[in-house]
């Protein structure tokens, strides 16, 4: 490397979106926190993820709100005033991020290693993290942690929680309940499970002495997944649908007991609490995006669709699998059993 880590006087991070992500990336700072307490760090984030991580101690947030179009990018130059940075961590592999690195002046600028440099970071950035063949998104965020000299890797999360927002939640999961949140609802309807499926393992929780609580955001399609969830329900179950705000969500999933979620924020958000996570994966590879420290009680069917897909072929680790029903492969039996092993951990 060309420079000297512990010379640093000032960190930029680059990493704009999404919830998932930015809370492997508070995992990734806080690493870089312990090791350098005295380090000034501007994080450039989204405006909605601003919202989840507005809290966070001993960093500079600054928003870059994409719902300005081009002029983005120029607001994101004004913001940071001309400032220059020791070094840039420019974590994201998009073209609207390379478009707005450019904004950011840096002398040392680091991106992911040319494998996985994608949409032209590569042209913008002059250092670069070591190569991974199979990491989780979180592990290969540390890598840039471990390129500035972190030798701690271990993640660790405190994405404080107002108060106000820590008695919300506690009005709603009072103390002593043993709750189950279902964060039913991904980015796309085809990576949602099936509503008749979600009911069922919510009767079964309920069967089993578990308040159930249906929590998510305000999108239509959200809410109307919520609804369906209701309608097949034979046990009363609480819509908080649409009804909190994110940091109000990270509350709810502090104080649960368990999370059911496919891969979507709120089960990563989950594990930023420590609340054990059941993940449903059909699209993506649960060892790269499952949640992080529960990925033992991942419903995955994403090998065996992988397998169809591309027969007697390497199958590439970031790899999506394609179609409309491959969720529908998850059986209720197979969470439910994931559920009990979960029962028998907490007891533990």
């Amino acid at each position: 490397m060309r420079f000297d880590p512990s010379q640093m006087k000032s960190l930029c991070i680059l990493r704009l979106s999404a919830i998932g992500d930015v809370c492997h990336a508070v995992a990734m700072v806080q690493a870089i926190q312990r090791q350098y307490p005295q380090l000034p760090i501007t994080w450039i984030v989204g405006k909605v993820e601003y919202q989840l991580l507005q809290h966070l101690p001993g960093v500079e947030l600054v928003i870059f709100d994409k719902s300005l179009g081009w002029k983005s990018y120029g607001d994101l130059k004004r913001k940071l005033g001309g400032r220059k940075f020791d070094v840039l961590l420019h974590m994201q592999v998009a073209a609207r991020a390379t478009i707005a690195s450019l904004m950011i002046k840096a002398k040392v600028r680091i991106g992911f290693d040319r494998a996985r440099a994608k949409e032209g970071q590569w042209l913008v950035t002059n250092e670069r993290v070591k190569p991974l063949a199979t990491p989780h998104v979180l592990d290969g965020f540390m890598g840039f942690a471990e390129k500035i000299g972190v030798t701690d890797l271990t993640p660790k999360w405190h994405i404080p929680i107002p108060e106000s927002d820590m008695a919300f939640a506690e009005q709603q999961l009072p103390d002593g309940e043993k709750a189950l949140v279902i964060c039913a609802a991904a980015s796309k309807a085809e990576r949602n499970w099936l509503p008749e499926r979600y009911a069922a393992v919510a009767d079964y929780a309920a069967a089993k002495g578990f308040t159930v609580y249906l929590c998510g955001g305000p999108a239509q399609l959200e809410k109307t997944l919520a609804a369906d969830i209701i309608k097949h329900s034979q046990s009363e179950l609480t819509n908080l649908v649409g009804q909190t705000s994110l940091v109000q969500l990270l509350a709810l999933l502090k104080r649960a007991t368990i999370v059911l979620a496919p891969d979507t924020g709120p089960a990563h958000m989950a594990v930023t609490q420590g609340t054990p996570v059941i993940g449903l994966y059909a699209h993506s590879n649960p060892g790269r995006t499952g949640p992080y420290l529960y990925r033992d009680y991942v419903a995955s069917v994403y090998e065996q669709v992988m397998a169809e897909q591309l027969p007697n072929q390497p199958i590439p680790w970031g790899k999506r699998a394609k179609g409309g029903d491959l969720m529908s492969r998850i059986s209720v039996a197979q969470v439910c059993g994931l559920f009990d092993n979960v029962e028998i951990a907490l007891k533990k």
